[in-house]
């Protein structure tokens, strides 16, 4: 791998490389195609537009929006300014909006018309003053700049001169307990997930279509539908909407896209619809996947019907993007696979020291792409990140040859008679039975104070709850698993509740129990 410039601005560094190609189509949303020329002309009018509303490099402003193409436009256009983007989820509260304005004293707001109300309320929570506000869209809503006219108002501008160090972009953590971290990143990081990740690993070309159903606000979908396939000259479908099954297949069929990213939750309810398209009414040629484990059922049921492969990987906030992945020629599905060529992966026992060969370690990870900090949050950042190393949160275990498999989360490990069990395993032994589509697994303990598997589980289209089920799923696992494992009780639900990019939230679960 060649080694990233010490003098980068990463949207300046992608106007270059696809200066050759401007009549090119960069983004096709549901209004419409910008080509590689009308995008550098809008990143550097953007970055007037910031110069004219007095927003200063190093200042933040907050990306609230879906995924059209003003999103690059507003990313990169920052980036080229030397203003540092702050891009949010579109899917939270009040409240967690009024926390990022305050936390990251953002002096302006980008959004999208039909979050402008909630983002409104937050403004009037927060206790810090947002000086402009502008939406997507033809027309301006009250106190509010349209962004279309303000940007054909608006003088290109060149780029800041930045280096590769320099604070580019944020990103919010999930949250899942307490308030969402800001991780900080720079322009390298950018850079050296498509080095490492996105060309060599995804194999992302030119001649790609690239579709994400992840939306630009995750590290993942950033990565992506921005980062690769605008550093080799690809072109990306955006979709606005939710990526419930019809929507993505709409995408599959008309744009036929080449590359196509989704998570677990959203492969199983596409192999799950009666909507499923046909091997020859699409084109995929690789996929990947993200955000939670791949059941190794899945995956060979997805292979079987579309011919292509699902490049299984784990990434994070905190380091950007993959870094430990299947990859071409070598996929065993029901693992996460080997280590991304650039990064170094270790599995440690609780006193930190290296866990032998197929025992359970958590996880930890050293490569370029590493967050610089938590803003202002020293006690978290020095948690996570320990010298070279970030310390991912997950519990993994390692075989023989080499491939890493998910044990779970830290928090989410159960220990029933003294030895571990991972929720995953049993959830995935759950999903191979004929009647599950999905399921999740906790530690609940009982009256006694021991602990006891339970398991949710949601079925399948015409399948009914009882109690015979329930037995016969018990069975299923006792006869796949080590005995103690199985689920000591079954609930059947009618859907898990996910966080916005499809994990389980299996501490909701575990609230239910409480309750």
């Amino acid at each position: 791998m060649r080694d990233c410039p010490a003098e980068l601005n990463f949207a300046h560094y992608l106007a270059t490389e696809n200066a050759a190609r401007a009549d090119k189509a960069a983004y096709i949303d549901d209004a419409g195609t910008l080509t590689y020329g009308q995008l550098a002309d809008k990143v550097a009018r953007f970055a007037g537009l910031l110069k004219d509303l007095g927003v200063r490099r190093e200042e933040r402003i907050l990306l609230c929006m879906h995924d059209t193409n003003d999103w690059p436009v507003v990313f990169l256009g920052a980036l080229h300014a030397g203003v540092v983007p702050v891009a949010v989820n579109t899917l939270l509260t009040t409240q967690d909006y009024a926390y990022m304005m305050e936390h990251s004293r953002c002096q302006a707001v980008f959004t999208s018309p039909p979050l402008l109300g909630t983002l409104r309320d937050a403004m009037n929570e927060a206790q810090h003053e947002i000086k402009h506000v502008v939406i997507t869209g033809d027309e301006a809503a009250e106190g509010t700049l349209c962004l279309s006219r303000a940007l054909e108002q608006a003088e290109a501008v060149p780029a800041i001169a930045t280096k590769a160090d320099e604070i580019a972009f944020w990103l919010y953590s999930s949250g899942s307990t307490g308030q969402p971290k800001g991780v900080v990143h720079t322009h390298a990081n950018l850079w050296y997930t498509a080095e490492l990740y996105g060309k060599p690993v995804l194999g992302v070309r030119e001649d790609d279509v690239v579709f994400s159903a992840a939306k630009l606000f995750f590290a993942y979908g950033l990565g992506n539908a921005l980062t690769f396939p605008l550093s080799v000259g690809a072109t990306v479908v955006l979709m606005a909407e939710r990526p419930t099954p019809a929507a993505v297949f709409k995408r599959l069929v008309q744009n036929k896209p080449t590359v196509f990213c989704g998570v677990p939750t959203l492969y199983a309810s596409m192999m799950a619809s009666s909507q499923l398209p046909a091997r020859a009414d699409v084109s995929m040629r690789v996929c990947a996947s993200a955000g939670e484990a791949l059941p190794k059922d899945l995956g060979e049921r997805f292979t079987a019907h579309f011919g292509c492969y699902i490049l299984d990987g784990i990434g994070s906030t905190e380091m950007l993007h993959i870094f430990l992945s299947n990859q071409m020629g070598d996929v065993r599905y029901g693992t996460t696979g080997k280590p991304v060529p650039g990064y170094e992966v270790q599995l440690r026992d609780e006193n930190g020291a290296e866990v032998p060969v197929g025992q359970i370690g958590d996880l930890y990870i050293k490569g370029p792409s590493a967050a610089l900090m938590y803003w202002n949050n020293r006690t978290k950042t020095r948690e996570t990140f320990r010298g070279d190393w970030t310390k991912s949160g997950d519990k993994y275990i390692c075989d023989q040859d080499g491939f890493y498999t998910y044990a779970g989360r830290s928090d989410d490990m159960i220990k029933v008679s003294g030895q571990y069990v991972s929720p995953v395993e049993v959830e995935n032994t759950l999903i191979q039975h004929a009647s599950v589509l999905e399921a999740a697994v906790i530690g609940v303990q009982d009256t006694e104070g021991l602990v006891k598997t339970v398991a949710y589980v949601v079925l399948r289209e015409g399948n009914m709850p009882c109690e015979a089920l329930q037995q016969e799923l018990q069975q299923f696992v006792k006869a796949s698993l080590a005995p103690f494992k199985y689920p000591r009780t079954i609930h059947f639900i009618d859907d898990l509740p996910k966080t916005a990019t499809g994990k389980i939230q299996r501490f909701r679960l575990r609230q239910l129990q409480v309750h």
